[in-house]
């Protein structure tokens, strides 16, 4: 061992009657010795492994041991891109979550005094079983998809906090575009990607300009505390892949879909709290809601709140809604038949309800059914089968399902979350009646559909139309939008019904805007309806070789 000492000379030159005079003086400081780890060595007990499971039982804990002479800490590096763990009794548990069997180079870096360190590596086969199919599948939009998320600013408690031992931002709860002013946070973009392996990878795409928490800039940008949240330059990490694994908080299954994910390489979604683990409360094929624990510097734990949506909050023209109290909805989240409380269905061809209807009044090809082959909720989707099969008087089979008598309202916000069929010759309708309907009959009752679509007419169009009786013949008024991605993606489709206006908008845009009055069946009460056809004036020619296809519905809400 060698002492360590260093000679300081301390010089002052002075100019005196003349002469220099030179007075030096040396200081000896003595430190304590620089020891490197020696004889280091680590051990793994990978969780689970017996006779018939070599590799470990699919949870993917592996627990390591490292030791040394002379070690003060010891650094591990797990080698799946997640982050580093200093643990200074050298061991820990760690959780390996790529899905399947995979082969990681662990190394231990044992640090002794003066900061000298001594490292070595380990090769530990493990296996992991945890796969959340159908939580990568609504984050991404499935295999070989990606899908883009933003803030879901419109709506009450997109940012909030609380504490830990709650489930809500119970401190903190932003309101709908409290943050827009702040010019970094709205206009992010986080991207979701699958591969054919049902591999994630996650990107950032917020212009290098990231909002951070007050308390986060010290330690990550060597600033001092700005005294509240601010945008900084941050370069984003570029894309990074994300790894699931149980979530370990102890939330409630009912509010907690107990997954969890981390985006490593310091990975963050949008806002920088300093933690990149991720529990997700809740996700939906359009809406994600997520919580995250953030260590304050005091050593004290709190927990914030994010919900994303699949809608740009700053989309060109707009749609600012005048309501936002949730009064009715159906997030169709129990698997089955569609819930009797909300839905009832139209029944056959219509012929049996006035000869002047067989095929619904306009020549549409289907039976309509309340059979779970065609209709049905599964994994929070409501879905709408046509299929091609005899059945009554008809070639197809599909469904229609109302809340006429069970929900009837008049103005308000409606929304959809909609992804519609592709096949030639299906006619999607997301669209109300005026529930005197079957006192004065249509047009008198007004018709106000939301979204119809065409793929023969238009595959990359949705049309808007209102309808109402004039002097005894039919009036109407409608307005059409392209939207791209249509049967790939689920988009919202929205009635903004006021007093005197009606809007229609997609994803937020509105296309389509109509003023009324009182001589016109909009100041009445409207029912919902949502239904699948075929063919007809609308759905055009059916496609030969069609066999059957589905829409898709998410959720339906309306706000008064």
């Amino acid at each position: 061992m060698k002492n360590f000492k260093y000679l300081v000379f301390v010089c002052m030159l002075s100019l005196i009657a003349g002469f220099f005079l030179t007075s030096c003086q040396d200081e000896n400081q003595t430190f304590g010795d620089i020891v490197a780890p020696s004889n280091l060595s680590v051990s793994f007990d990978i969780q689970g492994v017996d006779a018939m499971n070599p590799n470990g039982d699919g949870t993917g804990f592996v627990s390591f041991t490292a030791t040394a002479d002379n070690a003060i800490t010891y650094r591990y590096v797990f080698g799946d891109d997640s982050s580093n763990e200093v643990a200074p009794s050298g061991q820990v548990t760690h959780r390996f979550t790529n899905n399947g069997l995979n082969t990681y180079t662990v190394t231990v870096i044992a640090s002794g005094t003066g900061g000298v360190t001594t490292s070595t590596s380990v090769n530990v086969e493990v296996f992991s079983s945890f796969n959340p199919i159908e939580i990568k599948n609504l984050l991404t939009g499935g295999p070989s998809n990606s899908k883009t998320w933003y803030w879901n600013a419109p709506v009450p408690g997109h940012l909030g906090v609380g504490p830990l031992d709650d489930v809500e931002p119970i401190w903190y709860a932003a309101v709908p575009y409290e943050k827009e002013s702040v010019g970094c946070l709205y206009e992010d973009q986080l991207i979701f990607s699958q591969d054919d392996s049902e591999n994630v990878n996650f990107e950032l795409i917020n212009n290098d300009n990231t909002y951070f928490h007050r308390f986060e800039v010290e330690d990550e940008l060597g600033q001092p505390n700005p005294g509240e949240d601010t945008c900084y330059p941050y370069e984003d990490f570029g894309m990074t892949n994300v790894s699931f694994a149980p979530s370990s908080s102890g939330i409630d299954e009912t509010i907690s879909t107990q997954t969890s994910f981390t985006l490593p390489n310091n990975g963050f979604m949008s806002y920088f709290l300093g933690n990149n683990d991720y529990e997700i409360l809740s996700i939906s094929a359009t809406e994600m809601h997520v919580r995250i624990v953030q260590t304050e510097p005091s050593g004290f734990q709190v927990a914030w709140y994010q919900k994303f949506s699949t809608q740009d909050p700053l989309g060109d023209n707009g749609l600012v809604s005048i309501y936002d109290n949730l009064i009715w909805s159906d997030e169709f989240d129990t698997d089955g038949a569609p819930n009797p409380a909300n839905w009832v269905y139209d029944l056959q061809d219509g012929c049996q309800i006035d000869p002047n209807l067989c095929g619904w009044g306009n020549g549409e090809e289907q039976w309509y059914t309340n059979d779970p082959d065609n209709v049905i909720v599964e994994g929070g989707i409501l879905k709408i089968t046509a299929i091609k099969e005899p059945t009554g008087t008809r070639d197809y089979s599909s469904a229609r399902i109302k809340t006429h008598d069970l929900f009837d309202f008049n103005t308000g916000r409606v929304e959809f979350s909609a992804k519609l069929p592709a096949s030639v010759g299906t006619w999607p309708a997301l669209w109300m009646l005026g529930s005197n309907n079957d006192e004065v009959g249509w047009p008198a009752s007004g018709e106000i559909d939301i979204m119809e679509h065409s793929p023969f007419f238009n595959p990359n169009e949705v049309v808007g139309t209102v309808y109402w009786e004039n002097e005894g013949s039919v009036a109407s008024f409608g307005e059409s939008i392209d939207v791209s991605n249509l049967s790939s993606e689920f988009h919202t489709y929205t009635l903004e019904w006021r007093p005197d206006e009606i809007l229609m908008a997609v994803d937020g845009e509105i296309y389509f805007t109509f003023a009324y009055d009182d001589s016109l069946p909009f100041v009445e009460d409207f029912f919902l309806i949502i239904n699948l056809a075929m063919g007809g004036d609308f759905g055009g020619d059916i496609d030969p070789g069609f066999t059957q296809d589905t829409f898709e519905v998410d959720y339906v809400r309306v706000y008064q």
